[in-house]
């Protein structure tokens, strides 16, 4: 070797070798500067760090049904990736796999066919660099990720080998879909460690379902810095509701088809159990609208009916379903004496310098008790400024005695209380005249179904309610719910009320004698309102919203319910034909399931000539004809509403509970379920159908 050449190779070493000293250098330089002249830092900085403690969310407890089934929970969900980078993972593997593996994604996730999922999931492998978190699927529930985790390619493969990563996080689920939707609420989840309630049971006992967080710090481990728990989180609560999920499904289905079949813009119902102010069921619907011009606010409705903000908490001008309340503060304080008291009626009455009030039809004079069945408003009016003309404020005072105005605490979220225009000073008088038939205030339909229930109840002011229970660490209390007052007016007086809100559906110049039905006697009162523009605040002429409220069975009420029903478009416009319909057919379809304490059969009343009820379309047409032949022909045999049981069952699988007990029972067939969620399988058993659901 040339002497020239060995100097090149001599120099090219030392070179190297004074590179290597000198990063050697710098090395040892920073190492004694970190441990040695900035240890003190440093360690405090460690110290903070192992020593910062961090909450950890405890988990969320569970809203239940009034039977324990879930309306609301805890779910986990799974986010599934491909790491395409992973030490074990093969191109050629994934290329023999993904023919079917794309067949089976396709199959259950048709989003993309199968030769758009083989190309997304070979496309990465034509990158320079391989991604490591590649999306496939999300929100995939329990038993989907345990089916794609059985797939072709990714079966029997570890994570290392496959390259599937699975991002696991915790979602509130409502097992019934929309099922009262704004009553239960829901949560804002904005901070995945952070659940807390927005709106409904959700928002009003967040705290109880929240629970305690616990307390975690870092700790250092021969693999990494993991977190050590120093005080375990509390699991929330869990609440048991009052609701009812059959009654529930029923009091939804009644009020959607009401306002499909109406046009109208909302709808709001309300069923309660009459002895124990048990909310059994409630409903918000109302049409999706869409803003199509933000600087006039001008709105398009799409067509579907969605859950509506809850309006039974909201306040309203009533209408004429105030007038048996009014009716109630007369007969308490003397001023009706008698149902068959006389008044003078006219073909209208000014009173106080207002605005002459009238009636929809003339009548010279009307019992108390004809007042109510024909909802005069000229009646009404003679009755309480009689009685309280000189003293406007003391109408109001008598309610306030009576716990009218108090909160109801129902456990329902945004909750209002009744207000009246002033009754004090100028312009009383005419308020008061105003007030006492419907307007010129505004009443939350709770509160007025309060007093009706009161009415059913022999004047018994029970707390409407949507909380029961509460469970959970090592509690399991029935909430002891006191009554707004132990009475708010005598039994003598409730008796009197009861009936004269049945002779408003039986009497013969009812406002409500379209709802007569001899298999469930309703007793109730109907109500008018105009409605108010929002923006110019003046009423609408010809734009009404109908009430109606009442109870059921008359003669021994088990249930009060009040049904609202705003802008009513076609087919029916008046508040007997829209509210009270629907709380007919409401108490119709509880009575064929037998949730009145009767039974589904067939009856025959005591007179000749009377029709049989055949309940839940029991009997074929063969049986109908010879049940008519046996009695002699003296009975005409009709058939209840629901339709006779058709030989094809329709398939609804994959459809919400609601949803499919509507359609099999519109066909005829009577609906038993397992499970909560979705209709997964369904089967026969003559004129019964057995739906299987699982989330």
């Amino acid at each position: 070797m040339r002497k020239d050449t060995k100097i090149r190779i001599y120099w090219r070493y030392l070179i190297i070798l004074a590179l290597v000293v000198a990063l050697a250098g710098w090395i040892i330089s920073h190492e004694v500067t970190t441990t040695v002249v900035n240890a003190d830092e440093w360690n405090a900085k460690a110290e903070r760090t192992l020593n910062d403690s961090s909450i950890v969310a405890p988990e969320r407890g569970d809203i239940l049904s009034a039977d324990g089934k879930v309306l609301a929970t805890n779910l986990k969900y799974y986010n599934l990736r491909i790491d395409y980078g992973a030490e074990g993972f093969r191109r050629d593997t994934l290329l023999a796999y993904v023919d079917a593996l794309s067949d089976s994604l396709a199959k259950y996730y048709p989003k993309r066919n199968a030769a758009e999922w083989r190309s997304y999931l070979t496309e990465p492998l034509s990158r320079s660099k391989r991604p490591r978190y590649f999306p496939v699927l999300k929100n995939l529930n329990i038993d989907q990720f345990n089916q794609v985790k059985s797939f072709p390619y990714f079966k029997n493969r570890r994570r290392n080998r496959s390259g599937l990563i699975c991002e696991t996080f915790t979602k509130r689920a409502y097992p019934y879909g929309k099922m009262a939707k704004r009553s239960i609420g829901h949560v804002n989840q904005s901070k995945p460690d952070e659940i807390h309630g927005f709106s409904g049971i959700e928002a009003s006992l967040d705290t109880l379902l929240y629970g305690v967080p616990g307390i975690s710090h870092k700790m250092p481990m021969l693999t990494g810095i993991y977190d050590a728990i120093d005080v375990r989180p509390i699991r929330g609560y869990d609440v048991v509701t009052t609701i009812d999920i059959g009654m529930q499904e029923i009091v939804e289905n009644e009020l959607n088809d009401r306002l499909a079949y109406t046009d109208a813009e909302w709808g709001v119902a309300v069923l309660m159990e009459v002895a124990t102010g048990d909310i059994k069921a409630i409903s918000n619907l109302e049409k999706e609208r869409v803003e199509t011009d933000t600087a006039t606010h001008t709105y398009r409705y799409t067509g579907r009916i969605i859950e509506g903000m809850n309006r039974a908490v909201m306040g309203f001008e009533p209408g004429s379903v105030v007038k048996p309340i009014s009716m109630l503060v007369a007969l308490e304080t003397g001023a009706v004496t008698s149902p068959n008291q006389v008044f003078p009626i006219g073909a209208s009455f000014a009173y106080a310098g207002g605005r002459p009030i009238r009636d929809s039809h003339f009548n010279a004079s009307l019992t108390a008790e004809g007042i109510i069945e024909q909802s005069s408003n000229i009646g009404m009016t003679r009755i309480i400024t009689s009685k309280f003309g000189a003293n406007p404020q003391k109408f109001k005072d008598e309610l306030v005695e009576r716990g009218f105005f108090e909160p109801m605490l129902t456990g329902i979220a945004g909750e209002r209380v009744p207000k009246f225009v002033s009754l004090k000073g100028d312009g009383s008088r005419v308020n008061l005249s105003r007030v006492c038939y419907g307007y010129a205030s505004e009443i939350p339909p709770i509160y007025t179904l309060s007093i009706y229930n009161a009415i059913a109840n022999g004047g018994r002011y029970v707390r409407p309610h949507l909380v029961n229970r509460i469970i959970g660490n090592g509690v399991d209390s029935t909430l002891n719910i006191k009554p707004i007052r132990e009475r708010i007016c005598t039994e003598k007086n409730a008796k009197i009320l009861q009936q004269m809100l049945t002779k408003v559906v039986w009497g013969d110049h009812g406002t409500a004698k379209r709802l007569r039905d001899e298999n469930v006697a309703i007793a109730g009162k109907t109500g008018t309102c105009i409605v108010i523009d929002d923006k110019t605040h003046q009423y609408l002429k010809g734009v009404y919203r109908f009430a109606f409220c009442g109870f059921f069975p008359a003669d021994k009420p088990q249930y009060s319910c009040i049904v609202l029903i705003s802008r009513p478009r076609e087919g029916a416009l008046t508040a007997a034909h829209t509210s009270g319909e629907t709380l007919k057919n409401i108490a119709l379809k509880m009575y064929s399931r037998g949730m009145l304490k009767n039974h589904s059969d067939y009856k025959a009343t005591s007179n000749p000539g009377q029709p049989y009820a055949l309940l839940s379309a029991l009997l074929s047409k063969n049986e109908v004809d010879a049940l008519s032949s046996l009695v002699g022909g003296n009975y005409k045999v009709t058939k209840n509403p629901v339709t006779a049981a058709t030989d094809t069952v329709p398939n609804v699988v994959g459809l919400s509970l609601p949803k499919a007990i509507s359609i099999l029972e519109n066909k005829g067939f009577d609906v038993a379920f397992t499970g909560t969620g979705h209709v997964v399988g369904q089967s026969r058993e003559g004129k019964k159908v057995k739906l299987t659901l699982k989330f």
